[in-house]
């Protein structure tokens, strides 16, 4: 990185903190208004929990996340993202549950497919799909416009009722169109999405397929309140228009991130790498720059962050520059996390027994289910809350090389084994100890042999990242990829901490821009979004 006299003297509009998704969106928003704008990244490479890295020579990864959907179309509309690389690759069919005695349910864009592979285990719950989607749209429409604007709140710093009676009125008027879909979209905000799928369903492996979805990267079970939220979560988005579909980015998530970070060169953004921040300065309680960790001091108007709350907050600021309540919520913040991301290097595909084939099919293009019912989640769950990885690792596996040829070398591919639970803390030892990991991993592949036998033969090279690794290489406090929790009790208007939803922080100047502010985790872009504008408004007040 540049550390010159003249940078160090220079004052810039807005230093953003981290180069993940959101802090590159926010820095290209910042650039675009015409904003001086120096974003600092910690690593070699930007993106943050959304890159590619070759981690076996020839063999891409998108290594940790992994798919995409809830990306923000505004977002790549204004920052014309196309025109800088980016390309998505739907997905049809979106996941593939293979079961141990030889079945097999696959989920995809046509209904009467999904239809004929429902019906193979009950004709009820073939029925009832369809209408349980379309309710899941009708919600999403409702939701989806929150994602895009902060959080309804005039207790919030910067607001007032008169700023928000306008949001607030125009918001009720559409809660209140949606009738009785109203009751429903409480009962998914806050109920437990074991609650919500027993319901409406009968068969096991559509019911365990769906609530896979309810705990993707969380530490929560089926069972748990507000696990509903976390499954309608991650059935918003879209891809390309398609409400709903899941696909990967050309060239692995790295390649959104890198798109993203030349939107933000293309509009005068500087972007630095191997530039890690050791502290936030603050001056007579406004943010006034950075101090890098190789002794450097930058300045600047505002300071945005991507980093975390826990990061930003406990580690980057003293104490006395914050609020002790503040400080204390912040401190306490749910961050825990009961996933490990393996990534592996493979010569061949799965041979599923219950869709046999070595050829690119179905069976390889979505989400693979790995669980074989609600109550192996449960026991995996228990497992993990007393500490202990689960005897039984739930798998979602996705082998994105079978869409995109550009990832691995003819005939061979890379897979992602996305794996719960596994406790950021272990009752005995530590993630760090000789063989724990490759111990689990192995654990992990037995699983996937049940399904398609010889596939550990096919390893050429693994790579595991246990909770405590997703903290050191990708700086997510406590592993946890969400920046938080999303609970009931961290999400809208009380994320990260009441009166501070509009991405203000008690520090003047100072903006909170990743997944730890609304709408919270995954890649949406939206938190980088929102809170550029935010400052931007402030800037020009």
């Amino acid at each position: 990185m540049h550390s010159d006299t003249a940078a160090a003297s220079r004052i810039w509009d807005a230093i953003v903190i981290g180069g993940g998704h959101n802090g590159l969106v926010a820095a290209a928003y910042l650039a675009k208004a015409g904003r001086d704008v120096l974003l600092l990244e910690r690593r070699p490479i930007v993106g943050g929990a959304c890159v590619t890295e070759e981690i076996v020579p020839g063999f891409k990864f998108s290594r940790a996340a992994y798919v995409n959907s809830l990306f923000r179309p505004t977002i790549i509309r204004d920052l014309r993202l196309k025109e800088h690389g980016f390309r998505m690759l739907p997905r049809n069919p979106s996941s593939f549950t293979p079961l141990l005695d030889g079945r097999s349910l696959l989920l995809g864009r046509s209904a009467a497919q999904n239809h004929e592979s429902i019906a193979r285990f009950s004709k009820r719950d073939a029925d009832a799909f369809p209408e349980y989607e379309q309710l899941l749209t009708r919600l999403a429409d409702f939701v989806e416009p929150l994602l895009d604007q902060p959080p309804i709140d005039p207790l919030a710093r910067g607001t007032s009722w008169v700023s928000t009676l306008w949001p607030l009125t125009k918001a009720t008027w559409r809660a209140l169109r949606l009738g009785r879909d109203l009751y429903s979209l409480l009962e998914v905000m806050s109920a437990p999405a074991r609650k919500i799928l027993d319901r409406w369903f009968e068969s096991e492996p559509l019911r365990a397929t769906l609530a896979t979805d309810a705990i993707i990267g969380a530490m929560v079970s089926p069972s748990v309140p507000g696990s509903g939220y976390v499954l309608f979560h991650h059935v918003m988005g879209e891809t390309d228009g398609n409400r709903g579909v899941w696909g990967y980015v050309e060239g692995g998530m790295g390649r959104l991130s890198e798109a993203i970070r030349s939107a933000a060169e293309a509009h005068g953004a500087q972007v630095r790498t191997n530039a890690e921040v050791a502290e936030i300065t603050v001056r007579r309680g406004q943010a006034a720059g950075v101090l890098l960790a190789d002794g450097t001091e930058l300045r600047a108007r505002q300071v945005l962050s991507g980093a975390d709350p826990y990061t930003t907050f406990i580690r980057l600021l003293p104490a006395e520059h914050l609020p002790d309540d503040f400080r204390g919520r912040l401190a306490s913040l749910d961050v825990s996390s009961g996933v490990t991301k393996i990534n592996v290097a493979i010569d061949r595909l799965p041979d599923f027994t219950a869709l046999p084939g070595s050829t690119p099919g179905p069976q390889h293009r979505g989400t693979i289910h790995l669980c074989q019912s609600v109550e192996e989640i449960e026991a995996g769950y228990v497992e993990a809350l007393a500490g202990q990885p689960s005897s039984r690792p739930i798998v979602e596996m996705t082998i994105p090389s079978s869409l995109d040829t550009t990832l691995a070398p003819p005939g061979q591919h890379v897979a992602s084994l996305f794996v719960q639970y596994t406790p950021y803390k272990l009752t005995e030892g530590s993630w760090d100890d000789p063989g724990r990991k490759d111990a689990f991993a192995d654990r992990v592949f037995s699983v996937v042999e049940e399904f398609a036998p010889g596939f550990t033969e096919s390893i050429i090279e693994r790579d595991v990242l246990s909770p405590l690794d997703l903290e050191r290489v990708f700086n997510l406090t406590g592993g946890n990829i969400f920046h938080g929790a999303m609970s009931l009790d961290q999400l809208y208007f009380l994320r990260p901490a009441p009166g501070w939803s509009h991405y203000h922080t008690p520090i003047r100047g100072l903006y909170l821009c990743g997944s730890g502010a609304h709408p919270g985790g995954g890649v949406l872009g939206a938190p980088g979004r929102n809170a550029a504008l935010i400052a931007l408004r402030a800037a020009d007040a």
